[in-house]
């Protein structure tokens, strides 16, 4: 910001000659006094604890009971096959399939008492991204709709283009490898939580898109080619034999094009064009194509993190946040129609899901600390939902959002550590519940933004973005 020094006197709205000033000349890099006082009134007061997060999406609902929640003493139905492993955290017991975790959980703390009560995939997928309850009723459909609540990194996309308009190269909120769903069994099948919803278009996320070789192919946890991980921008690919350069002057015809547009169909343009000046930043600026070359990355960094989809893609999310990125959401999808969803006895689960997930989140949480980012970006891995206690007959667990488990990282939250705990059974919370509203005001505290703040709403009515959600500042402590 360009500041005038100078006494400082009050105009007739009470604002002060130097405010004033101050929004002129920060006019000058993109922003505006309107927009100087968003900023006043968007962020909590309280310095923030990250400029960046990380949010892991384990998709389906991994079991609390072969993770970071194992019961040896409960019978046999109950406890499961797998071993339980020591860590470093005292009280901690880690499954046996898990032992990079286990060896680093002085990096991170376990929250062992998530809960919510839409035991469906749609609604608990939207609630653990948005802190919001879906509108549609469960098993009432699976895709995103404009009624849907804003992502997490919708509403910071959001602040940010109040607070910083244009002058941030980057965009702020970006979803790899692929938009939920995009790449499920059968055909796609999009799941609600990642948009933005009624806040509209503008404030949706870039999403690379990455492809499958076959319906029965799972790239997340097979080895993959460079060519398979191009990261492209989805819907912005560019045409073979386009350059850059090309790219842009062709931008500045559409440019032209829109003048008469805008002149046509303001609404239209208005809505658009901020999606479009995202996109092209990205396809067009060296600084984020490098960022997408995940082959500038060591070839021994990139075997830490592990060949596979899962892996890269959490390796592109640090490369991410390092170029300027606030917000980057990975998905570890069902693929498979099961995967983390595990209603059946599957070896994928002990052979591919635990495996790929230990070796990434525990190159991802030892590489941000290397490189000094773990203490200015939140990482949070978790699925939406837990798994049912009893086993069912194919030895599988069904749904159970009464009670999960949550990796949280960064920021200064202390290491080793846990928070809240569960009854003998891992099916009910003791003590401190944790509810998606509740870790959503937790994410706005840790980046400085007021989780009480109001975003107004397509027939401009103010909407609080977090409501009977307090953020769980105890982490910290």
């Amino acid at each position: 910001m360009l500041t005038i020094h100078g006494a400082p006197r009050s105009a007739c709205d009470g604002l002060r000659r130097r405010q004033i000033l101050q929004a002129g000349g920060a006019g000058l890099f993109g922003l505006s006094l309107p927009q100087i006082l968003a900023s006043e009134s968007l962020m909590s007061g309280q310095a923030p604890k990250v400029k960046n997060v990380i949010f892991l999406l384990l998709f389906g609902g991994p079991s609390q009971l072969e993770t970071f929640d194992l019961k040896p003493e409960a019978p046999d139905q109950i406890r499961g096959p797998f071993r339980p492993i020591a860590s470093k955290t005292p009280g901690l017991l880690i499954g046996e399939y898990l032992p990079r975790m286990a060896a680093i959980s002085d990096k991170y703390r376990v929250i062992r008492s998530m809960s919510h009560s839409l035991n469906d995939h749609s609604g608990g997928g939207h609630y653990i991204q948005t802190g919001r309850r879906w509108h549609v009723p469960i098993g009432g459909g699976f895709s995103p709709t404009p009624k849907d609540w804003p992502s997490m990194g919708s509403i910071v996309d959001y602040v940010d283009q109040q607070t910083m308009g244009l002058s941030n190269p980057m965009p702020s909120y970006m979803v790899l490898p692929n938009s939920l769903g995009a790449l499920q069994e059968k055909g796609q099948y999009p799941r609600p939580g990642e948009h933005a919803g009624w806040m509209g278009p503008r404030y949706n996320p870039l999403t690379t898109q990455i492809h499958k070789r076959t319906i029965d192919d799972n790239p997340y946890w097979r080895t993959c080619t460079d060519e398979e991980l191009a990261f492209q921008i989805a819907d912005m690919t560019t045409p073979e034999g386009v350059s850059m350069d090309r790219l842009d002057r062709r931008r500045s015809l559409l440019d032209q094009f829109d003048v008469s547009r805008r002149q046509l169909d303001q609404f239209t343009a208005a809505s658009y064009d901020p999606f479009r000046e995202k996109a092209f930043s990205l396809m067009t600026s060296e600084r984020t194509r490098n960022a997408l070359n995940i082959k500038a990355e060591p070839p021994e960094v990139r075997d830490r993190y592990g060949r596979h989809l899962f892996g890269q893609s959490t390796l592109m999310a640090r490369r991410l946040i390092e170029a300027g990125v606030r917000y980057v959401t990975v998905h570890y999808d069902c693929v498979d129609g099961y995967s983390w969803d595990s209603h059946r006895n599957s070896d994928d689960v002990k052979k591919n899901l635990l495996p790929t997930f230990d070796q990434s989140c525990s190159a991802l949480l030892s590489d941000l600390d290397e490189r000094g980012l773990l203490e200015e970006t939140l990482v949070i891995a978790t699925g939406e939902m837990g798994r049912t206690p009893k086993a069912n007959a194919n030895w599988g667990r069904d749904h159970w959002s009464t009670l999960f488990s949550t990796v949280i990282a960064g920021g200064g939250i202390p290491g080793g550590t846990l928070y809240g705990a569960s009854d003998k059974d891992a099916a009910y919370s003791l003590d401190t519940p944790v509810s998606p509203e509740d870790l959503a005001a937790t994410v706005y505290y840790a980046l400085g933004i007021d989780p009480e703040i109001r975003v107004t709403n397509a027939e401009n009515r103010p909407i609080p973005i977090v409501e009977n959600g307090h953020p769980v500042t105890e982490l910290w402590s």
